[in-house]
């Protein structure tokens, strides 16, 4: 940019409208604040809504950028119709590479608001981040994730890559747990004592559909029995508690019913099958 450019775009400030458009920028990012912590402690409060309000109180925040950046903009500018003609003219060339990706990321923004892929609250899969998203901003999305680490994502990425949303704004979302067991041992048994442990777990939203799944595989070399438990957790806050208290349930009743997990099978001349602890002690006693 020459000097002539600088000056050009000098004289279409008006220099009294910029305390005015700081003032304006400042209230408006106060009242955002605002309006995120009143979101925060309704929704601890009604939390049967905490998703509702979570995507109204993104709304307003997103309203609230808007309407500063516009007033601002009104305020500081000498707005003309032949003003507005050669700003643009000597703006758009030198700053339109610098804010291609600023303006992509807006754009998306808007996009992901009005499409809604996913909202805040919910819980998504982007690449190999796993989280809930906390913020939709204007340039990005930010997804805290169970480590509760900050993920910021920009909006634009996400016109062109994959995102897995595991609610699509509900409470409630499904969780899968896998359990492996011998080929030899009570399959029958196994299976109620998982059916068990989902309908007793205080986590688990049984007005929703669950089930366990069996099948038979390769798992970690081993021939195994898969005992795959689906069930709805009441809200996707306890969802590790869901996994753990499942998962605790379920280990306690394989090893009361002495069900052991997967193992390698010899099968002998005379049919037994032996697993690899046994094989051994057979071996010595002449068995082959």
């Amino acid at each position: 940019m020459n000097g002539e450019d600088a000056s050009n775009i000098l004289k279409f400030i008006r220099f009294s409208g910029v305390p005015a458009a700081l003032l304006v920028l400042g209230v408006m990012w106060f009242a955002a604040s605002l309006v995120g912590r009143f979101v925060d402690q309704l929704g601890s409060r009604f939390t049967q809504w905490r998703l509702l309000i979570q995507q109204v109180g993104t709304l307003l925040r997103f309203g609230l950028y808007i309407a500063a950046i516009a007033i601002a903009g009104a305020l500081s500018l000498r707005l003309s119709d032949q003003a507005m003609l050669a700003l643009s003219g000597t703006i758009a060339v030198t700053a339109g590479f610098a804010f291609k990706d600023l303006g992509a990321s807006v754009l998306a923004g808007v996009t992901i608001l009005l499409d809604r892929p996913f909202q805040v609250g919910d819980r998504v899969r982007f690449g190999d981040h796993y989280g809930e998203i906390t913020a939709i901003g204007l340039r990005s999305v930010r997804l805290t994730t169970l480590d509760d680490n900050l993920i910021t994502i920009p909006n634009n990425k996400f016109l062109t890559e994959v995102v897995a949303c595991g609610n699509a704004g509900a409470l409630d979302m499904l969780i899968q747990m896998d359990f492996f067991i011998g080929v030899d041992q009570d399959v029958v048994r196994a299976r109620q004592i998982v059916s068990d442990a989902i309908t007793s777990s205080r986590y688990a939203f049984l007005d929703k559909p669950w089930a366990v799944l069996v099948n038979q595989l390769v798992h970690q070399g081993y021939f195994a029995v898969r005992l795959r438990a689906k069930v709805y957790v009441l809200d996707l806050h306890f969802e590790k508690a869901l996994e753990t208290d499942v998962t605790l349930r379920v280990l306690d009743g394989f090893r009361a019913a002495d069900i052991k997990p997967p193992a390698m099978l010899v099968r002998t001349r005379d049919g037994d099958d032996l697993t690899g602890d046994e094989l051994p002690v057979r071996l010595l006693h002449g068995a082959s």
